[in-house]
């Protein structure tokens, strides 16, 4: 009972009177970084959010309006927004897509997503991450970055903090592809498809990933944007994973909570990808709803950021980095041996 109570006092006021301060705060973060996206292509949006959201959260004076009458309003982007962008996510994916991937690719992408999201899962626990980070830093890894981290942590009810740190790992790694990636592809002998399907199966976010790719050209962004939906696709069976986890009493759901087996956002996420497949959405609906999903996941990042506590991170600094670079060597290792397989 001192437990609940402790929480229950230290729990943000999350009416919607007390939430303007920090969607206000959020509202901003989208617009700079829209702003700094503008000035600089190379960094998407989504990644400047995140960024800017962690400086907030530590810049004299604004850092005490973030840590308490922004916080509620921050919080909920993080949470409400998340689902909501996740749900638009799934228009940019038509089952026609994967069906042009071809087999040998879907199977290729699979094996990626599944040793990549077991090995550092495993890797993270035993290098003994607090809470649950190890499972949102591999899925953020092994599925699509962020996005991933968010629909996880909320099947699973994980601690804020836990999936603001798992963000900002895989968002700086994320950013290190732009430029490290386009600087191997000579050395490793990939030609403009093969460098896009190893962009699409290693790099985590889909703004990085389109970054990313488009510095071989127009037929390697192609490639990379199919077989990236294709990982996104598998949102919603992990999602589902781990939810039924959750159900079973292997996770920790706040409360002993029973939580749905598939969460009503990935519903909605399915429903998208359904309604996208048919073909009958005109090019300016798709176009609105995908900047209305990078906005939302923009205003998520931009709250989830404005959670990650430095300090409280340089404390893992070194596991958190050893697990970085492993993974990020795991999913770029496996994606550029699949794509030789399959070329």
């Amino acid at each position: 009972m001192a437990l609940l109570r402790e929480r229950a006092a230290t729990a943000p006021d999350d009416r919607p009177a007390t939430r303007r301060h920090g969607l206000a705060l959020a509202l901003l973060g989208v617009a700079l970084a829209w702003c700094a996206h503008r000035v600089l292509p190379g960094v998407p949006m989504l990644t400047a959010a995140v960024v800017l959201g962690v400086a907030a959260a530590h810049l004299p004076g604004l850092r005490t309006v973030v840590r308490t009458t922004g916080r509620p309003g921050l919080s909920y982007a993080g949470r409400r927004l998340m689902r909501a962008g996740i749900v638009l996510l799934g228009l940019r994916l038509a089952l026609d897509d994967v069906r042009a991937l071809g087999w040998a690719t879907v199977l290729m992408v699979l094996g990626v997503v599944t040793v990549t999201l077991l090995g550092t899962w495993w890797l993270g626990r035993r290098l003994g991450l607090p809470g649950d980070q190890p499972l949102l830093i591999a899925v953020g890894y092994a599925v699509c970055g962020a996005s991933a981290i968010g629909a996880v942590g909320e099947a699973r009810g994980s601690d804020e903090r836990d999936a603001a740190a798992s963000v900002a790992l895989v968002t700086l790694c994320g950013t290190l592809a732009i430029a490290v990636l386009p600087l191997l592809r000579g050395v490793l002998g990939l030609g403009d498809a093969e460098f896009g399907r190893w962009v699409g199966a290693s790099v985590h976010d889909v703004g990085q990933v389109v970054a990313t790719a488009q510095t071989a050209g127009g037929p390697a962004l192609g490639e990379a944007v199919l077989v990236k939906l294709m990982r996104v696709a598998l949102l919603a069976p992990v999602v589902a994973l781990v939810a039924l986890g959750v159900r079973r009493g292997k996770g920790g759901a706040p409360g002993g909570a029973r939580v749905p087996l598939v969460p009503l956002f990935v519903v909605g996420f399915l429903a998208a990808v359904a309604v996208r497949s048919t073909g009958l959405l005109p090019g300016a609906a798709l176009e609105t709803a995908r900047v209305a999903q990078e906005l939302l996941l923009a205003a998520a990042l931009f709250g989830l950021g404005s959670a990650v506590d430095l300090p409280a991170v340089a404390r893992t600094g070194v596991r958190v980095a050893a697990l970085g670079l492993c993974a990020w060597v795991v999913v770029a290792g496996l994606s550029y041996a699949g794509v030789l397989l399959v070329s």
